[in-house]
């Protein structure tokens, strides 16, 4: 067994623990994880259900099921933050990237739905790049 890693909404108050030791990394570039991340794409790893604990705050999380698209999504609803929650097959714990205080363990990523990919999100030419915001 490897090393638990914790992670948590943005304003702190979902806090998990998962097993570090994922069998999936996706980069999603679908219409529907644009929509709920508000970004390009969302990153979620695939772990264990039965490696996966709530420490705190499992009141504050609110589930999302899109019926007609099989898709969920789970949040904090006192920040929104994206958090973990189980599949709709029931044999794999998503855990938005992000939300990990820790880097992941994983043995590749997989890019899916590309051809859904925005050009906005993609990295151009005349991109300016900082370490912070820029003043």
């Amino acid at each position: 067994m490897s090393e638990m890693i914790k992670g948590k909404c943005l304003c702190g108050n979902v806090e998990y623990e998962i097993e570090n030791n994922f069998n999936q990394f996706y980069i999603c570039h679908c219409e529907q994880c644009r929509k709920t991340t508000g970004s390009a794409y969302a990153s979620n790893l695939f772990g264990d259900p039965l490696q996966f604990k709530i420490i705190s705050g499992s009141k504050n999380i609110k589930r999302f099921d899109h019926s007609e698209r099989a898709f969920t999504k789970a949040f904090c609803t006192d920040c929104g933050s994206g958090v973990p929650y189980l599949n709709s097959a029931g044999d794999s714990i998503v855990v938005p990237a992000g939300s990990l205080d820790e880097e992941p363990k994983f043995s590749s990523k997989n890019v899916i739905f590309y051809k859904e990919k925005t050009k906005w999100g993609s990295k151009g030419e005349n991109d300016s790049y900082f370490d912070g915001f820029p003043v």
